[in-house]
């Protein structure tokens, strides 16, 4: 029988004056389980007969959740573990899921965990980059969407499956399904079922050999900017280390309800809407298979919140930003506060979601190599403005500078630079091969002397909260002025039509970089205050740094993301410098397109080809035109 809990594992957390306390005692004075089955388990002993989570068919059916309980979630996580064990599925070995959100995968990547080591997978990655995860991560079952939750993704299953020989293809089904379901095609070498019915053999067992703290439990892919996704590697500990953090938030009660509405393939629904919640016995209200990128889910949602009595939420900031202008047609009490993160909250969008429904954001900084969160914000008068939050317990925070030779300088408390990570939840690796033991992981590239190199600028107060300064590859630098473009960003999203904003640097022959931005707009905008020079305008009235006024606005219809929905510069800083290099070509009268000007990233630096004039006499004009910009550049044969 799991020993009821030692009130020395949830002390006071509900003020920034709290951190000193906790940490006066030792984190492995703390009683945490030592590994995510351990969790369940400890669930499942503790409170049987709560509701561990409710899912949603889809935002249309948000009355007809289907709710299991911790007894039953626990029964069916030990017959999906004993079904992979029957496929040689040990400690190192990797069970790869392939899936939108559906009852039966949390169950599935928990089993996975338990038994071996989790690699979800965003479904509507490119074939090729879920080809190559999960070659390097040498999956040996796959879990995926059947064809009547995602008649695509399971195609695209069935392709993978077979390029890499798996073991076995198990079949998700839609949440409320019934019956057997469909009949599976058969793949050649390869078991093919679905995972409910194969599961169903097997007696909830009893053999399963727990993880160890520093067993891996799973294989998170990173954003991927450009090129295929990495392979993160988290343990055990990290994970739970990390679950505890979020789970010791004195703001909750143990009896609250949690909306959770993110991809189980993003490090945050595995940690603050899975692990956590079982960590206080908390009830999760999962939304459909697309979460919050079902449009129908913000026609019904503040419905759910009334009928669930949900407590809290975590999402990114566009789902806030849709939200502000979301009427409030129901009784939302019950919501303490609602979590944000991945990407920067602008001010506009803190203040129009508060002003809207009457509840406080509460921002949080993390990334996934330090597993999930690592600072966390407060309600009321402890709310720090301009903060991302203070750091989390038992984890380590400073700031550095890094050298020509890309060592790190020692700065100041409380002076700007990168910021640095370490404690606990720091992953153990990339991972980069396999051996017969388990993945092979590297850590130089990202990890020295145990502290994380996160790649934002930051300064860190002298109680520990976290000011972002921007990326550090990001900064946009003219004539040796640095400009964050988050302060660019947020003047241009005040504009009443304006619903996204991306600044970067152009290339420029006097300044080196000179700001431009990309924009969204509101499908009602009208056409008088929304061109090019109104939005500068607009942005010259509000930026207190004129060197950062834009000198160009462009509206595009979206703007781009990760394959995990973060936003990212990378294409846009591309598109930016592709179009500088073709202005140079029209200004000397020579021919370009897209075919003729590439653009690529050579790791932190962007590089471009340009396919050489046919005269010697234009690729001269063109080579002398280019040598005045800072960027690299080579010419190609025609």
């Amino acid at each position: 029988m799991t020993t009821p809990p030692s009130p020395l594992l949830w002390p006071d957390y509900s003020s920034p004056s709290s951190l000193a306390e906790i940490e006066q005692v030792a984190l492995s004075d703390r009683n945490l389980p030592v590994s995510t089955y351990a969790v369940l388990e400890r669930a499942a002993e503790l409170w049987p007969d709560r509701p561990a989570m409710t899912f949603l068919p889809g935002a249309d059916a948000w009355d007809a959740g289907a709710t299991r309980t911790y007894a039953e979630l626990r029964a069916e996580v030990d017959r999906i573990a004993a079904l992979l064990r029957s496929h040689a599925v040990s400690r190192g070995v990797t069970v790869a899921l392939l899936s939108p959100n559906t009852a039966l995968l949390p169950s599935a990547l928990l089993a996975a965990q338990a038994t071996g080591i989790a690699a979800p997978v965003n479904p509507h990655l490119p074939a090729e980059h879920i080809i190559r995860l999960l070659e390097t991560a040498r999956a040996r079952v796959l879990v995926a969407a059947g064809p009547e939750l995602d008649p695509e993704v399971w195609s695209a299953a069935r392709a993978v499956a077979a390029e890499l020989h798996v073991t076995a293809l198990y079949a998700l089904r839609p949440t409320g399904s019934e019956g057997p379901g469909p009949e599976l095609e058969p793949l050649a070498g390869t078991v093919v079922g679905h995972l409910h019915t194969a599961a169903a053999g097997h007696p909830q067992g009893t053999d399963l050999q727990p993880p160890t703290p520093s067993d891996l439990a799973a294989l998170f892919h990173t954003g991927g900017t450009t090129g295929a996704p990495k392979l993160a590697a988290h343990t055990h500990t990290n994970q739970i280390v990390n679950a505890w953090n979020v789970a010791a938030d004195s703001l909750l009660g143990d009896d609250s309800t949690l909306l959770a509405g993110l991809p189980l393939f993003h490090v945050n629904a595995l940690i603050v809407t899975l692990l956590a919640p079982m960590l206080r016995g908390r009830h999760v209200v999962w939304a459909g298979p697309l979460g919050y990128r079902e449009p129908a889910l913000y026609t019904h949602i503040w419905k759910i919140i009334e009928r669930y009595r949900i407590s809290a939420m975590s999402a990114v900031p566009t789902v806030y930003s849709v939200l502000a202008h979301v009427p409030v047609d129901a009784d939302i009490s019950s919501m303490r506060f609602a979590a944000v993160g991945a990407s920067a909250l602008p001010d506009t969008v803190r203040t129009a979601f508060t002003a809207n429904t009457g509840v406080e954001l509460c921002e949080g900084y993390g990334l996934t190599e330090a597993t999930c969160a690592t600072a966390r914000s407060f309600t009321g008068h402890d709310h720090r403005p301009g903060s991302v939050g203070q750091r989390l317990p038992y984890q380590q925070v400073r700031t550095a500078l890094l050298d020509t030779h890309g060592n790190w300088l020692s700065v100041p408390d409380g002076a700007p630079g990168v910021l640095l990570v370490k404690g606990p939840t720091v992953f153990a690796g990339y991972v980069t091969g396999h051996t017969l033991t388990g993945p092979v992981l590297e850590t130089k590239s990202a990890i020295r002397d145990g502290w994380l190199n996160t790649g934002d600028l930051a300064r860190v107060d002298k109680d520990g909260f976290i000011h972002l300064l921007g990326r550090a590859k990001d900064l946009i630098i003219r004539g040796g002025h640095n400009i964050d473009p988050a302060a660019i960003e947020d003047a241009l999203l005040q504009h009443p039509h304006v619903t996204g904003a991306s600044a970067v640097g152009r290339p420029d022959p006097h300044a080196g970089e000179i700001p431009i931005a990309y924009v969204t707009l509101a499908a009602d905008a009208p056409g008088a205050g929304t061109g090019t020079d109104a939005l500068i305008a607009h942005a010259r009235a509000l930026l207190h740094d004129r060197a950062a006024v834009p000198k160009d606005v462009i509206v595009l219809d979206s703007l781009p993301v990760t394959a995990v929905g973060k936003p990212t510069k990378v294409p846009l800083r591309m598109r930016t410098l592709q179009q500088t290099v073709l202005d140079e070509l029209a200004a000397i009268g020579l021919p370009g397109s897209s075919d003729s000007v590439r653009c690529s990233l050579d790791g932190p630096r962007l590089t471009v080809t340009v396919r050489r004039p046919a005269e010697t006499a234009a690729a001269d004009r063109l080579a002398a035109a280019l040598g005045r910009y800072t960027f690299d550049w080579t010419f190609t044969e025609r």
